[in-house]
C-alpha cells in the first residue's frame, strides 16, 4: 500500500465504526443530553470520579448495580463538587444530594439515598438545579449499558 493511502485507509475505516444511527453512551434527564460513563461492576463503582480535577457540564458518570436497595456514596478522593441523583428499578428519580463538596476529612462524610435505588448519576455541582430535576423524573439511558456484575 502507498504511504499515502494509509492515512486516507484509517480514516474512511473510522467512519465506518461510527455509522449513521450509532450512538455513544448518555443519559437524558429532564431534556438535557449528557454523555456518560457507566460504571457496571465493582472496581468501577469503588473508583467511580475520584482524583478527576473536572467535569464537563455535558458529562455524567451513570452507576448500575445489579440490585435495588438504599444506596450510599462517599466524596473520598473526589476533588469536584457533585449532584448525586438516585433513581429506582424504574429510573424514576428517588432521592438527591445536591451540591455535594469534594472530602477535605477523613472519614469522609456519607451521602446516602431516601429510598432504595438502582441508578445512581453524578453530575456537575448545580447541573440537578439548573436543569430543574425533581422527584419522579425518568432517566433515560442511551447506549448498550453491558454487563453489570
Amino acid at each position: 500500500m502507498k504511504r499515502w493511502l494509509a492515512p486516507i485507509f484509517l480514516l474512511l475505516t473510522g467512519c465506518v465504526s461510527a455509522a449513521p444511527g450509532s450512538k455513544s453512551p448518555a443519559v437524558v434527564l429532564h431534556g438535557q443530553r449528557f454523555s456518560a460513563e457507566f460504571a457496571t461492576d465493582e472496581p468501577s463503582r469503588e473508583h467511580g470520579l475520584m482524583m478527576r480535577t473536572t467535569l464537563a457540564p455535558d458529562h455524567c458518570m451513570l452507576f448500575v448495580f445489579s440490585y435495588t436497595a438504599p444506596q450510599a456514596f462517599w466524596m473520598k478522593n473526589t476533588l469536584i463538587p457533585l449532584d448525586i441523583l438516585y433513581f429506582d428499578t424504574d429510573r424514576r428519580l428517588v432521592s438527591m444530594q445536591l451540591d455535594v463538596p469534594p472530602c477535605k476529612a477523613d472519614p469522609c462524610p456519607i451521602y446516602p439515598s431516601d429510598a432504595p435505588a438502582r441508578y445512581v448519576l453524578e453530575l456537575s455541582a448545580g447541573t440537578a438545579r439548573r436543569i430543574g430535576a425533581k422527584a419522579g423524573d425518568e432517566l433515560r439511558i442511551e447506549g448498550d449499558i453491558g454487563p453489570v456484575r
